[in-house]
């Protein structure tokens, strides 16, 4: 039978990386993750190792009227300083959050990582170097047009890693009235 370990079979590690980041999308995948595929290990088969990623952005870039770059440091130092305190704060909010999501499953090693850079290549360099056993990503559910003109992390990281991606769609809330 599927999912029953025979005698003097060995646990196998597998490594599931989570991107997380501050929306419902991204919280929700994380505990449909929990739910589907880590308490769905039958009989402790295997010991899992969940990575919370969050790729922490980078100051902006901003274009001057000429075509020249105006990079983060021609703004003043508080001011750069102040956001990358603003951004450090949502990333270890973000990773307090996912790590409490994780307690109820004793059996699950939790480790995070934060690192700095778009999302679409954070997730995609750090796929490559860990070799995952699976990629978890929500989605945003964007129509065409926020689509088009933000471009789509998880299709993005779907056609450039690896391992199997897992793309979460949190289902769209039912009101009646």
């Amino acid at each position: 039978m599927a999912g029953v370990m025979a005698a003097g079979e060995e646990r196998k590690e597998r490594r599931i990386l989570v991107a997380v980041d501050d929306s419902e999308e991204s919280m929700y995948a994380l505990s449909w993750c929990l739910a589907n595929v880590v308490s769905e290990n039958p009989a402790n088969i295997s010991k899992d190792t969940v990575i919370l990623l969050y790729a922490k952005p980078r100051p902006a870039v901003y274009t001057a009227m000429d075509g020249t770059v105006l990079a983060g440091y021609s703004f003043s130092s508080d001011i750069v300083a102040m956001t990358e305190r603003y951004n450090n704060r949502v990333a270890d909010s973000v990773m307090e959050k996912a790590k409490r999501m994780c307690e109820e499953f004793s059996d699950v090693k939790v480790e995070t990582r934060v690192e700095n850079g778009d999302a679409r290549d954070v997730i995609c360099q750090v796929a490559e170097k860990l070799d995952p056993d699976v990629l978890v990503m929500g989605s945003h559910g964007y129509g065409i047009i926020k689509r088009a003109l933000l471009g789509s992390v998880s299709y993005y990281c779907a056609q450039n890693v690896k391992c199997p991606v897992l793309v979460v769609k949190k289902p769209k809330s039912s009101v009646s009235n």
